[in-house]
């Protein structure tokens, strides 16, 4: 793996813990079901994305 793609997998990874990051967060504030439902999903999605680019490395 080059220098690039490697800089390319860690910047995706901090992305992606960013995003699971505010999206736990929201998730906790929000009181409509069906907003929460859909945030929880997201929150798997980059958990899944996550993984897949660690699982890279």
């Amino acid at each position: 793996m080059t220098g690039k793609e490697l800089m390319y997998i860690e910047d995706a990874l901090g992305h992606e813990k960013f995003m699971k990051c505010v999206t736990n967060k929201v998730t906790a504030t929000v009181s409509d079901a069906n907003l929460s439902k859909f945030l929880n999903d997201a929150v798997e999605r980059h958990n899944e994305m996550y993984n897949k680019f660690l699982n890279l490395l």
